[in-house]
């Protein structure tokens, strides 16, 4: 056979996960064309086609089914490879894909950034903010930032960022029109302002706890939405009391635009992670970039070896 046996292969995967050849151009860095050229030689040299396509939608066909079925762990493997080829290298390069929601990429992300990249010049990083509970592997993320307790057990997760608990917050001006609450209760009186996450689609409910007791309101308000910053400016507009994180409301604390309320309510949360999977080759740019997260000082182990030793054992 003339042609490279594999050539085409890592397009063909790509698109076959996403369901789009536009999309898979980006996740590759090739224009949509050669994308489709690449699975047009592919299909050539197997003989069939691996996929219906039309102007709306692409999907595989049986063939197509099979086919990544086998090469799909196989492609995955080879991957894996290079990247473990590469841990002796000097320095961590290449290009990091990370999936995190908003939240994340505000208290975690966001504060390091620019120190990372000008230590690392050799590492770029390509960020997804997304609100659902990605499947890192089949997009091909090398890891995902997330709450502790939402990450598949299959996993390897590392506590990363700072300490986070509930924080119910209000205006000044929505406090001096409609008072203070004193108890948790009370805000069954006041204008709640409710968090729908995108990936489950249910309303969050509001978790207390005191001296041993613990409450959980409903959540429900006049405000509904699904976004971390439209919740913040909702709360900043005076529109009712919110129930936000701790991390990148901070500032709006200390400025006063933001009050605190029923601080000795509020509960610790598991706080985020950094997660990938469990695999024996760990890239030089992602361990690079877990070991720069614990040089901040925050409240996890700070040395990663220890940490898969740990997991191994």
């Amino acid at each position: 056979m003339s042609e490279a046996p594999l050539e085409g292969l890592e397009a063909f995967v790509t698109v076959a996960r996403l369901r789009s050849f536009s999309a898979a151009a980006t996740r590759l860095s090739m224009s949509p064309s050669a994308v489709s050229q690449a699975v047009r030689t592919l299909e050539r040299r197997l003989g069939v086609a691996l996929f219906h396509r039309t102007t709306r939608s692409v999907s595989l066909t049986e063939a197509g089914e099979a086919y990544l079925a086998r090469v799909g762990p196989a492609l995955q493997e080879l991957t894996a490879a290079a990247a473990a080829i590469g841990e002796n290298a000097a320095e961590p390069s290449g290009l990091l894909r990370l999936n995190v929601p908003r939240s994340a990429y505000m208290i975690v992300l966001q504060p390091i950034l620019t120190e990372f990249l000008e230590r690392y010049p050799a590492v770029d990083i390509d960020v997804v903010v997304d609100g659902a509970r990605a499947d890192i592997v089949e997009g091909g993320y090398d890891a995902g930032i997330r709450f502790g307790d939402l990450i598949q057990k299959d996993m390897i997760a590392v506590p990363v960022g700072p300490s986070i608990s509930a924080f119910i917050v209000a205006s000044p001006d929505y406090l001096a029109r409609f008072g203070t609450p004193q108890h948790p209760r009370d805000l069954l009186q006041h204008r709640l302002i409710a968090f729908r996450p995108t990936n489950t689609g249910q309303v969050e409910k509001w978790e207390f706890e005191k001296d041993g007791e613990k409450l959980v309101l409903p959540g429900t308000g006049r405000l509904t939405c699904n976004d971390l910053a439209a919740l913040t400016q909702a709360a900043l507009d005076g529109l009712g009391v919110s129930y936000l994180i701790n991390g990148h409301i901070d500032g709006l604390l200390k400025q006063g635009k933001l009050a605190r309320l029923l601080e000795d309510w509020s509960p610790p949360l598991a706080g985020f992670h950094i997660y990938f999977a469990d695999r024996r080759h760990v890239a030089p740019k992602l361990r690079a970039f877990i070991d720069f997260l614990k040089s901040r000082k925050w409240a996890a182990p700070s040395n990663l070896d220890a940490y898969f030793r740990a997991k191994s054992g």
